[in-house]
């Protein structure tokens, strides 16, 4: 049992802790990569490429599931599931989708392994095992959902279909970082068919403004709602709406998108209703998703160099509660304790005691701060006996000593601050990183020393935006939906332009 002498006094102990996390300001990317790893996120497996999620970092993807789940049955979707394996005729079927997939494709072409009589204890492949049909591991589930859909839509009165999937999804990457950016990835995409164009589109931005909702709402991240160019959008698509992250090296993150195909898979794989009229026509389809890489918005917009920022919302851990006693007083503090958590618990919020006997306090404190764990409570028993409770905010860092009465009000009113001002923050942040620039060298100049959203005028070509791309590495992140029609000239070209679009530097 240890005597905490100084309940204040952990600031070496946090440096050690975190003596091998980089600043920000030094290495963005390295402090990355070790805060996932040291916060205990994910890391990466014995597959090149591919990550195993650790259970702190499941526990928020659970979180982030969970209410993106209600929001899409609020919304009138079910849930189902489709196959991991595409046959290659039916993943080429629609063109578009299968030429802007292929070179990310992994193809499955044999089903049996047999020992090698060449290398004793080995295995190789059967070449007498190749499949009549390659099979593609799906990148994503088109292809096999509409051929699905055949078999499910006949009449009109089978329309809207509104299904969401929650699965893997493997897309292969070269240059790989966890959660952002790995060949294997958790995800949901929601695969919807239509009796017309005007439903189908609606579906479309409904499901947008979810994302927009959710990422606000619940991941504090403050979202640029619009359309992706020609040039960005999805194969197989008509159009693609997307939400836009700022994160804080000045870089954007796409969070999320929501496309209209048209009649394109309808069409790929002749899925026709019959009106009321009696006419057979081909149904409009849409397709949407959001996956692991809200982790890295999550990390990458909020947190700091001592560790992770959590929304309170998103936290599996809201409070940790740390008992500071004597030896031989734990159990009697751990039972003067148990009323405030449960009267928290009772109230809906995630509490962990940490009654560990082999580590001080000050270590206990450092973890959590690593973690990100929203509020923590400091108890020991002379702070109950003068009927107060030391309570920390990991975003401010602020401490504070609050009644011990109405401590349960007091940390989920506190709880709610903490998720608005954590959005406040992102939000500034945002605003101080968007800035509106009229010629290219002050475009050039804004990218390289101040990053973030820079909004420019283009003339609306693929040429010129493949331009600005090569020459310095931004890309139009979106034709922002908010952004009102403006006169103006093409910072590239001098060409005339109806109005600004938003640039970035992005992951």
């Amino acid at each position: 049992m240890y005597q905490y002498k100084n309940r204040f006094d952990y600031s070496k102990i946090l440096e050690n802790m975190s003596k091998s996390l980089p600043k920000r300001s030094e290495d963005y990317s390295l402090w990355y990569n070790e805060l996932v790893k040291r916060a205990g996120l994910a890391e990466n497996s014995a597959v090149r490429g591919c990550m195993v999620i650790k259970p702190y970092g499941y526990a928020i993807w659970e979180k982030m599931q969970r209410q993106l789940d209600d929001m899409f049955k609020r919304t009138g979707h079910q849930n189902a599931y489709f196959p991991l394996f595409v046959p290659k005729s039916l993943f080429e079927a629609e063109e578009k989708n299968a030429e802007g997939f292929a070179k990310e494709c992994a193809v499955v072409t044999h089903y049996r392994l047999q020992t090698d009589p060449d290398n004793p204890g080995k295995l190789r492949v059967d070449p007498n095992a190749k499949l009549e049909e390659e099979l593609i591991v799906r990148p994503t589930s088109e292809a096999i959902i509409w051929s699905t859909y055949k078999n499910w839509i006949q009449s009109y009165r089978d329309l809207p279909l509104l299904i969401n999937q929650w699965a893997n999804v493997v897309r292969w990457e070269m240059r790989t970082r966890l959660f952002l950016r790995t060949a294997e990835f958790l995800w949901q995409e929601g695969h919807t068919a239509h009796a017309t164009a005007e439903e189908a589109l609606a579906e479309t931005r409904q499901m947008l403004d979810v994302y927009a909702e959710f990422a606000e709402e619940h991941l504090a991240l403050p979202v640029v709602k619009g359309v992706k160019t020609e040039n960005e959008r999805f194969a197989g698509a008509l159009e693609t709406y997307c939400i836009e992250g700022m994160m804080q090296d000045g870089k954007a993150l796409q969070a999320g998108t929501s496309h209209f195909l048209g009649q394109n898979f309808a069409k790929a794989f002749d899925v026709q209703f019959q009106t009321k009229e009696g006419q057979l026509e081909h149904v409009w389809g849409t397709s949407w998703g959001v996956s692991t890489r809200l982790m890295g918005a999550l990390i990458m917009s909020h947190s700091d160099d001592e560790g992770l920022v959590l929304p309170p919302k998103l936290a599996p851990i809201q409070v940790v509660i740390v008992p500071i006693y004597k030896t031989g007083q734990l159990e009697e503090l751990l039972e003067r304790i148990r009323p405030i958590q449960m009267g928290l618990i009772a109230r809906g919020i995630s509490v962990k005691v940490d009654d560990r006997d082999t580590e001080r306090p000050g270590y206990k404190f450092a973890e959590w701060e690593m973690k990100g764990v929203p509020v923590r409570l400091a108890v020991g028993a002379r702070d109950l006996d003068n009927g107060t409770v030391e309570v920390a905010r990991r975003d401010t860092k602020e401490k504070m000593n609050l009644p011990l009465a109405d401590i349960v009000n007091s940390v989920d009113q506190l709880l709610t601050e903490i998720q608005a001002n954590i959005y406040r923050k992102a939000l500034a942040y945002r605003e101080e990183h968007t800035t509106r620039v009229d010629t290219y060298d002050e475009f050039k100049q804004v990218l390289d020393s101040k990053g973030g959203f820079v909004v420019a005028h283009w003339d609306g070509t693929s040429e010129t935006e493949e331009r600005i791309k090569e020459e310095t590495k931004a890309t139009i992140r979106c034709i922002a939906l908010n952004e009102p029609d403006e006169d103006g000239t093409c910072i590239v070209t001098g060409k005339p332009s109806s109005r600004r679009v938003y640039f970035a530097r992005a992951y």
